[in-house]
């Protein structure tokens, strides 16, 4: 599962954020919640989580995400077998869970471009690339006025990109 909030501007004074879990291999989105602007994206986590009806095996987010609350979430609704990959601040310093050290290690060793390539970090660029998607379809801004109706609209806004996705994705090649 990748995880990425982005901002919507609503038709009332206040910003929203709307926080998807995509699937990678499939590009569902399989979790989406909006809250207030005010409201943190490791807040946000355990709440999202219980949308999502599916194993999940790897998490990618951002940097947001890098945070002993955050991994502790995780690991309790998927288990201790799930790998997280959240990219660690530089300056970070060794902390009480070895994965992420691993992770701070090899940084420090081979460079964080190369990180991203070991990890697969890269593959969170298809939920950029759904939020994209998102904005062009369905708008970069949100038409209810109502929070209770503008969660709903987010919602169905989700399961139609989804239906979407369902009918067919673009197949790319690499060209030499």
């Amino acid at each position: 599962m990748a995880k990425q909030p982005f901002a919507v501007p609503s038709n009332t004074s206040s910003w929203r954020k709307l926080h998807i879990g995509l699937d990678p291999e499939t590009g569902d989105i399989v979790a989406s919640k909006l809250t207030s602007e005010h409201v943190g994206d490791e807040t946000a986590l355990p709440e999202l989580l219980t949308d999502v009806d599916a194993d999940v095996n790897r998490f990618l987010a951002d940097g947001a995400y890098d945070g002993q609350g955050a991994a502790d979430c995780l690991i309790e609704e998927f288990g201790r077998g799930v790998e997280i990959i959240v990219p660690p601040p530089k300056n970070v310093v060794h902390g009480a869970h070895a994965r992420r050290n691993h992770h701070i290690d090899f940084i420090a060793e081979h460079g964080r471009m190369n990180w991203q390539t070991e990890t697969g970090y890269n593959q969170r660029s298809q939920v950029e690339a759904q939020i994209g998607r998102w904005k062009q379809v369905i708008g970069g801004r949100l038409q209810a006025r109502d929070f209770d109706r503008q969660i709903a609209e987010a919602k169905i806004a989700s399961k139609t990109l989804n239906r979407m996705t369902s009918l067919g994705r673009a197949a790319y090649e690499r060209v030499v």
